[in-house]
């Protein structure tokens, strides 16, 4: 297993400050925010869809999801850059143009495009981060919403005006919609990681609270059970 120097330095610390400030150290690691709900949403098609979200360090993105009702696959990987440069140690640098991503596959008949939005919004990331989220710096953190088709542009685009013109954040949104030019998933000891490491300092103090958030604030959409890229993979 391999995770970036900046992360085992950061893991480290936050152990250290655990042991010194005691559990509670993690409350405030993640606020979330009370939100509305899209304006406009995509009409309920049949078969599974897919979008692609990027709110930072992909560990956490995609525990949320996983945790989501109607969500049948969440794969952590990178988009924004070319397949020759879609390894972990690569889009590290934040020289490739990739930013890390999950790609969600969902049933849009139990979840929706903009339920999606709301839920990637208002818990699983900052949107008004340039660059980078919490305690990660670098273009590959962006937030950023990599669309498949006109009418996920028209939802994502709508909605972060609708955002920004409630003030429902203290700062303008930052992410960036653009067309998806790939997705490549990422490396297999990054798939499942906040459920297989859930003691993990990172998951610990960033990570977890953003499930706790899902569950508070939107407890009709989430499920205790995740689905695992391990379980649908096979």
């Amino acid at each position: 297993m391999s995770i970036s120097s900046n992360r085992r330095r950061l893991a480290t610390f936050l152990a250290v400050a655990a042991g010194l400030l005691g559990p509670d150290v993690a409350a405030a690691a993640e606020e979330a925010v009370v939100i509305p709900p899209p304006a406009i949403d995509e009409a309920a098609g049949s078969g599974t869809q897919t979008a692609i979200f990027a709110g930072g360090c992909f560990w956490g993105v995609q525990g949320v999801f996983q945790h989501v009702k109607g969500v049948e696959s969440a794969v952590s990987g990178y988009a924004g850059g070319t397949a020759k440069t879609a390894q972990y140690e690569i889009v590290s640098t934040g020289s490739t143009g990739h930013a890390e991503a999950v790609e969600v596959k969902f049933d849009p008949k139990q979840v929706s495009y903009g339920r999606l939005l709301q839920i990637f919004f208002s818990v699983a990331h900052n949107p008004t981060q340039l660059n980078h989220q919490g305690p990660d710096r670098g273009t590959q953190y962006r937030s950023a919403l990599f669309v498949l088709d006109p009418q996920q542009r028209k939802v994502a685009e709508r909605y972060i005006d609708q955002l920004d013109k409630a003030h429902v954040f203290p700062r303008p949104i930052v992410t960036k919609v653009s067309e998806t030019t790939g997705f490549y998933p990422a490396e297999a000891y990054h798939q499942d990681f906040l459920t297989l490491n859930p003691t993990y300092p990172y998951i610990v103090y960033n990570d977890l609270p953003k499930i706790e958030n899902l569950k508070s604030l939107f407890p009709a959409d989430y499920r205790s059970q995740p689905v695992l890229v391990g379980k649908t993979r096979g």
